[in-house]
């Protein structure tokens, strides 16, 4: 009963998630996620390993939320335009495939393969992003950061592998 449950919450999250996400105006988006990344990067930002993307546009999609940023590099700090932009490159992918990037529990050329993960536009500057991804030391984040991505990558990774059942998918 308890893993029919669970694998019923890690497939339809997207579902759940998906009208508080559009009742959040994008502004506190784009502040969140420039926030996050900020801190995230925080090293990265400051050696300068953004510069490939100065003036370049990154597309960052959930597919199944419906919820996409656009994020560049420049005068020497990342930011999140509140506007459309012409994307050099965009990633796209489900919440739980994303969830699962970040936590580690997935690696992005192997759902890139898999077609769960779709990276359309310069292929070089994609490259660029995903190394720079890669090269992230999870180990230099906040514990409760990293805590925090390791249980929710652990939880959908579980809810994934449960076999699927009619009642699961009702």
């Amino acid at each position: 009963m308890l893993s029919s449950l669970h694998s019923k919450l890690v497939m339809n999250a997207a579902s759940l998630m998906s009208i508080p996400a559009k009742l959040i105006p994008q502004s506190v988006h784009n502040k969140v996620l420039l926030e996050g990344l900020q801190r995230v990067f925080h090293e990265a930002l400051e050696d300068g390993d953004f510069e490939f993307l100065q003036d370049r546009w990154l597309k960052v999609s959930i597919s199944d939320l419906n919820l996409s940023w656009m994020i560049s590099y420049q005068d020497e700090k990342l930011i999140v335009s509140q506007s459309p932009q012409s994307q050099d490159v965009s990633f796209s992918g489900t919440l739980n495939d994303l969830v699962l990037i970040a936590g580690r529990k997935e690696d992005p050329d192997t759902l890139f393969f898999q077609r769960r993960l779709k990276i359309e536009g310069d292929t070089e500057l994609g490259l660029e992003v995903k190394n720079l991804m890669d090269s992230l030391d999870l180990d230099s984040l906040p514990k409760p950061v990293t805590q925090c991505m390791e249980q929710l990558a652990n939880f959908v990774q579980k809810g994934m592998s449960q076999p699927a059942t009619k009642e699961v998918l009702a």
